[in-house]
């Protein structure tokens, strides 16, 4: 079984819905994949972490941090702004060997604290919004998304938007077939965009089941070319109410969202079958394997065949 090696730090305070979504994302034992993360829970904290309601928490003690390829910070007190010294010592060299961090909500105030948001967006809890802004006012910093990852740093917003993030790195790792097994289990949607807003708009229970039922119908019928038109009438919608109630509910276009089921249908076809392109292009809703190359590889930065190449299911 192939392994990549993650670590879930935890500092002195702890959140125990953040810890407990990052070990089921990277802990949970998982047999089925031949690929998997062999992950440890560790602390420099050589006690037990107190958590709410007096609880404790008791995991592996360290003195270095372990050699790994993914480190996962699941939060940080946020009005802490004294990092223990080994600790950032050992994450800047980590990311200098070219390690990659994520972070689950307040986890981002450590990221800052160690200028590794230096020249990046960030994100955290709607809730610690104001004082991130204040005390970082050089980092740019978004509001109204679930997470950005770039392939080597994330951070995410409040508490289940880490499950996004977690489920974005792990399709990056592993393969549209695996996080969606992942997803699966945690009971979730396959993925959520990043770019999503953190805030549920209020919609009437009526346009709810339009915008429903015109998605569920896009993403049936991408061989016959949907187009953004389409899923409005089916919605019994002009494109101009379409697209207002779409992107209060989405914080997105309903053509970028088309774009990313298009991508999402081509990857898992090319992990899960042995279509040529002209056939996966025509199931994606792609009028040929060039149109297809051109989206893959703007999107992915890699070529259908690099993709299918890494990820194929045996």
């Amino acid at each position: 079984m192939l392994t990549m090696r993650a670590t879930i730090l935890l500092p002195e305070q702890l959140s125990l819905f953040e810890i407990a979504c990052a070990i089921e994302l990277f802990a949970l034992p998982r047999p089925e994949f031949s690929s998997w993360y062999t992950t440890r829970v560790v602390s420099y904290e050589n006690a037990p972490i107190n958590g709410l309601c007096n609880t404790q928490f008791v995991c592996e003690h360290i003195n270095r941090l372990p050699e790994c390829e993914l480190l996962v910070i699941p939060c940080y007190p946020v009005e802490n702004t004294a990092v223990n010294e080994v600790m950032a010592e050992d994450i800047l060299q980590h990311v200098q060997k070219g390690g990659r961090v994520i972070s689950f909500c307040s986890g981002t105030f450590l990221l800052a604290e160690l200028g590794l948001l230096e020249g990046r967006i960030a994100t955290t809890h709607w809730q610690y919004a104001a004082t991130f802004q204040s005390r970082y006012p050089h980092i740019p910093f978004k509001d109204d998304i679930l997470y950005v990852y770039d392939g080597t740093l994330g951070c995410s917003a409040g508490s289940a938007a880490g499950i996004d993030l977690g489920i974005e790195v792990i399709r990056q790792d592993f393969g549209y077939a695996v996080a969606n097994s992942v997803a699966r289990r945690l009971v979730l949607p396959a993925h959520r965009n990043g770019g999503q807003s953190q805030f549920v708009s209020p919609a009437t229970p009526n346009t709810l089941s339009s915008l429903s039922s015109a998605l569920e119908w896009a993403v049936t019928h991408l061989a016959d070319h949907p187009t953004v038109e389409d899923m409005a009438q089916k919605a019994h919608m002009t494109r101009r109410t379409f697209d207002r109630h779409f992107i209060k509910q989405f914080n997105m276009t309903p053509l970028n969202w088309l774009q990313d089921r298009k991508i999402e249908t081509a990857q898992r076809l090319l992990e899960t079958s042995d279509f040529n392109l002209d056939r996966i292009a025509e199931l994606s809703g792609y009028k040929s394997a060039i149109t297809l190359r051109h989206n893959f590889k703007q999107r992915l930065t890699i070529s259908p065949i690099e993709y299918r190449e890494q990820f194929k299911q045996a």
